[in-house]
């Protein structure tokens, strides 16, 4: 039997459950499809951050929008989901990185941004006391912060459900397939019939795209993360690098989390990653570089979450150039946490309305039609 629902989403991330609460709550009944169980994988293991710090202009609006969610996420999904805003701040550790930081900001201010600030030395002490003495200055997102990504996750995946949501978890797209006006899927377990389609499977969102036709240009990826033995409290903002990769935080029990890019080796048909412990000790020697205090710390345990990247780390959001009723909500490049409850506020309004109240317009599919 053919189970017909209004709306399909392929994909149980922050992104998909998102959208499904989103939908849901302007009057449909969506019907979200995990292979896994919702915040398997990027959505649950990722390092947390909530940040608007440091974001390509394209994605800036997306990320200005999250926020306000995220600072009013209780009455959004019913939980605060551990989320905390102390603050991020992007360290500069050359003179020449903190020109360009000063370049930065003043190109977010010429386009209506005003969230990123320049600090100079004394400023960066204030808000990170262990920081290097030759870090020269930063810049600072004041309203930032970070969250529990599992608890996130599961919290809109049960609001969702309390609005209207139905989610089938475990099972596997085998197909999806035009039938008419409505797109047919078939799983391992069944087979559902929509008029519209919602690309949001991360690290898979290239196999989905091609069974209706379309090419994204992605590439899957694992990011690499560690986790500390407990210290004594000595930093509140979380900090991160760009030169080197470093994302950088300390929780309320005194373990930091290590994290900043550096990626494990994926084999996705086994959702199965290798780490590289070469870089994680690459990493390891960042940290101990910037914060000295970090060299009575020991590793206690690192992972890697599977993800999927856009050839330009920037992530899709919109409508298919090819196949009418499908939307791409994917390729979030290792960074598209913190865009979640914004993201699916946007493709519920593409889908219902036909546009959106947030700038989405740098992140369309058709931006790599020009690609070979």
């Amino acid at each position: 039997m053919t189970t017909t629902v209004d709306l399909i989403i392929i994909g149980g991330g922050i992104h998909g459950c998102s959208t499904a609460l989103h939908l849901a709550r302007r009057g449909l009944r969506p019907l979200v499809i995990e292979k896994d169980y919702a915040g398997r994988h990027a959505s649950g293991v990722n390092a947390g951050g909530v940040r608007q710090l440091a974001r390509a202009l394209p994605e800036v609006a997306l990320s200005v929008a999250s926020m306000s969610l995220w600072e009013r996420i209780v009455d959004l999904v019913g939980d605060d989901c551990g989320f905390q805003s102390h603050g991020q701040v992007l360290v500069a550790e050359t003179d020449d990185e903190f020109q360009a930081m000063r370049e930065r900001v003043e190109m977010l201010n010429a386009h209506g941004f005003r969230h990123e600030e320049l600090i100079d030395q004394t400023e960066l002490r204030r808000l990170v006391p262990a920081v290097a003495d030759y870090c020269p200055g930063g810049i600072v997102s004041r309203r930032d912060g970070a969250a529990d990504p599992f608890r996130s996750t599961q919290a809109f995946r049960r609001a969702a459900i309390a609005a209207g949501a139905v989610f089938r978890e475990g099972e596997v797209v085998r197909q999806v397939e035009r039938v008419g006006q409505s797109w047919q899927v078939s799983t391992d377990k069944g087979r559902y019939q929509a008029g519209r389609l919602v690309n949001a499977a991360g690290g898979w969102a290239d196999r989905i795209a091609a069974m209706v036709g379309e090419t994204l240009p992605l590439q899957t990826i694992a990011p690499m993360l560690m986790i500390t033995t407990r210290l004594p409290a000595f930093i509140e903002p979380v900090v991160i690098l760009r030169s080197r990769k470093l994302s950088f935080k300390q929780f309320p029990n005194g373990t930091v989390m290590i994290g900043g890019g550096h990626l494990a080796q994926v084999d996705r048909d086994h959702n199965t990653t290798r780490l590289d412990w070469t870089k994680l000790h690459e990493s390891a020697r960042t940290v101990w570089e910037l914060f000295p205090i970090m060299r009575e710390a020991s590793i206690q345990r690192a992972w890697a979450g599977i993800e999927g990247r856009m050839s330009d780390d920037l992530p899709v959001m919109g409508p298919s150039a090819v196949a009418d009723g499908v939307w791409h909500q994917c390729g979030f490049s290792a960074h598209g946490f913190q865009l979640g409850p914004a993201a699916g506020q946007a493709m519920a309004e593409l889908i219902i309305d036909g546009h959106s109240s947030i700038d989405l317009s740098g992140l369309q599919v058709g931006r790599f039609s020009a690609l070979p």
